[in-house]
């Protein structure tokens, strides 16, 4: 079953005609997803891999059911075409484009979310449910995403999209698989959070476990801890926290943009506590995640 996308699940592309989203085209039509049109002002009529290609949004919701959008055009667009997408109805966004400044980001969540619609990233690559639906570029090429990416019982949310798949590899290999993995996003301001993602996973039947990679910066973790016990979740959470070293160097900040620790309570150690506090497991090593997930689930 899984969660955001389902085998119905119909989305577009905007700024389908650049490099990187004709090539996540080819590998999303080819992993079995349902694309019904692409978007680059000024190039209407073309086709990507025989996905027509529009002017605008209006003119594929006005002949088509569009379930979502990915984003992935140049930062100083990405606002306009997250409203445009938005205005025309569409509920759920993934913003592939990183680099976006954080007003403009705040600016698209507050949008999305008076207008119903939920945003995932920016920065990310995307959602999965394996076998179901890719929505975004998450796995690579199609082959290899059908490899690391096996359907089964275990959610995951991640900062990195790399790491998603790295694990949800790992969980794959060691039978557990993977019921919807999301690509949450590196930036320091996010539309979806681990704990606001939860619920749906918690509704999810087929969810036994989620696993989530955290970074050092900001208060996700906290929150995601506070969640799970307010709410009695029934769901065990296993996490591997990455850049213990900042714990001895302060104000330094590695990969994604968010990953700069401000304050104490941003740094991967008081993260880890937190969270153990919270009952979350912590892995030392990814390779500790699918017997953690074993142990939490008795499975």
């Amino acid at each position: 079953m899984g969660i955001l996308v389902n085998e119905n699940f119909q989305f577009i592309i905007q700024g389908i005609t650049g490099r990187e989203a004709v090539n996540f085209t080819r590998e999303c039509l080819n992993y079995g997803s349902k694309i019904v049109g692409g978007v680059t002002p000024g190039r209407g009529g073309r086709e990507v891999y025989g996905v027509p290609v529009y002017d605008s949004v209006k003119e594929i919701t006005a002949k088509e059911r569009v379930d979502g959008s990915v984003i992935t055009v140049p930062y100083q667009f990405t606002p306009d075409a997250a409203f445009e997408a938005i205005e025309a109805g569409i509920k759920e966004i993934v913003i592939i484009t990183e680099g976006i400044q954080r007003k403009s980001a705040v600016e698209i969540i507050e949008f999305a979310n008076k207008h119903g619609a939920r945003v995932i990233g920016p920065n990310c690559l995307g959602v999965i449910t394996p076998g179901v639906c890719r929505f975004g570029s998450l796995g690579g090429p199609a082959d290899d995403c059908k490899k690391a990416f096996g359907p089964g019982s275990v959610g995951v949310m991640s900062r990195s999209g790399g790491m998603t798949t790295e694990i949800c590899n790992a969980l794959t290999v060691a039978g557990l698989g993977v019921s919807t993995a999301i690509s949450i996003g590196g930036d320091p301001v996010v539309g979806s959070s681990y704990a606001e993602l939860m619920p749906l996973f918690e509704a999810d039947p087929e969810t036994k476990a989620v696993v989530i990679y955290s970074e050092p910066g900001g208060p996700m973790e906290a929150q995601l801890a506070q969640w799970s016990k307010e709410n009695d979740s029934r769901l065990p959470i296993v996490a591997f926290v990455s850049g213990r070293f900042m714990d001895d160097m302060p104000g330094v900040s590695f990969g994604h943009a968010g990953t700069v620790v401000h304050r104490k309570v941003d740094s991967p150690a008081e993260k880890i506590r937190a969270m153990r506090a919270g009952g979350i497991s912590v892995a030392d090593l990814i390779g500790d995640i699918p017997r953690l997930v074993r142990e939490r689930t008795g499975g």
